[in-house]
């Protein structure tokens, strides 16, 4: 299985990732977790990235493009398949991407839109907690830890990403939109386009994935348990 799923911020592509590589068993290249590490070491890409996310601005085409085609030379993508989230963000990213499969031969089988409602978005990130150690993410009122401020699975300190505010939310969400409908046009004249409610419940929106997945005859669901 090869899929793309995008959504704006807090969409819950994330979620939903993760939710279906546990039942795919497919390679998930997360560019957000990605953009992250290479932040939290300090390198020098962190630094540039830095600037653009914390601003609610989009890393620059050429940045991402790379380390997309670099994650894509690793030849367990092969057998496993894969899942992208977070990227292509832009048209130009897209068609990047396009050649990049091209090259190796692993055309897309789905590019899932999460559609969502930007007031649910804004509920969703401001409420959004990451531990520091282990990057478990928690949620102040749909997932909140056990105990305030401290993660469950390590005990780490629990904190508000800086871009996790109303102001540059609302920004991230225009400027994602401005640049996504064109990806959105892209895909759809391709016919791999498949629109989803990303308002749903995570583990229903899977569900409903997996049976429209068996019934393209992509995958056997009884060799996908819960």
């Amino acid at each position: 299985m090869r899929l793309i799923l995008l959504g704006a911020p807090g969409a819950g592509k994330g979620t939903q990732a993760k939710l279906l590589e546990k039942q795919l068993h497919v390679k998930h290249i997360s560019m957000g977790d990605i953009l992250r590490e290479e932040m939290k070491n300090n390198t020098a890409l962190g630094q540039e990235v830095k600037k653009y996310v914390e601003s609610g601005g989009l890393v620059p085409d050429e940045v991402v493009t790379k380390i997309i085609e670099n994650r894509f030379q690793d030849p367990s993508i092969a057998q496993a398949g894969y899942l992208l989230d977070g990227f292509p963000r832009t048209a130009k990213q897209a068609e990047d991407l396009d050649v990049i499969l091209t090259r190796i031969n692993q055309p897309v089988d789905y590019v899932v839109y999460m559609e969502v409602d930007s007031e649910v978005v804004i509920q969703r990130l401001t409420g959004r907690r990451v531990c520091r150690s282990c990057a478990a993410l928690y949620h102040v009122k749909n997932m909140p830890s056990k105990q305030e401020g401290i993660c469950d699975a390590c005990q780490g300190e629990l904190y508000q990403r800086p871009d996790d505010n109303e102001e540059t939310i609302r920004k991230r969400i225009n400027v994602y939109l401005e640049s996504t409908t064109p990806i959105i046009d892209y895909y759809k004249k391709k016919g791999t386009l498949l629109t989803v409610d990303g308002n749903t419940d995570a583990e229903k929106l899977r569900d409903e994935l997996l049976t429209i997945f068996k019934e393209d005859g992509k995958i056997d669901t009884s060799k996908n348990k819960k």
